[in-house]
């Protein structure tokens, strides 16, 4: 079974069901990850884009 690439917890994957671009999320972290390869499996970290937004927003915003 997989484990958690940020917490190394194993991940409830059923590996033939998972398809590349499927989003899994680790019940242990909350991290979200999506499937970039199946065989063998590749995972890729998720980044929350809302963060990043807002991130930039306020960079801005503190330039002026």
């Amino acid at each position: 079974m997989p484990s958690c690439p940020e917490c190394e917890n194993e991940l409830d994957i059923e590996m033939d069901e998972v398809e590349e671009g499927d989003v899994v999320a680790c019940d242990e972290c909350g991290s979200e990850f999506e499937v970039v390869g199946v065989e063998p499996l590749e995972l890729a970290r998720v980044e929350d884009e809302l963060e990043e937004d807002d991130d930039l927003f306020n960079e801005e915003e503190e330039e002026e």
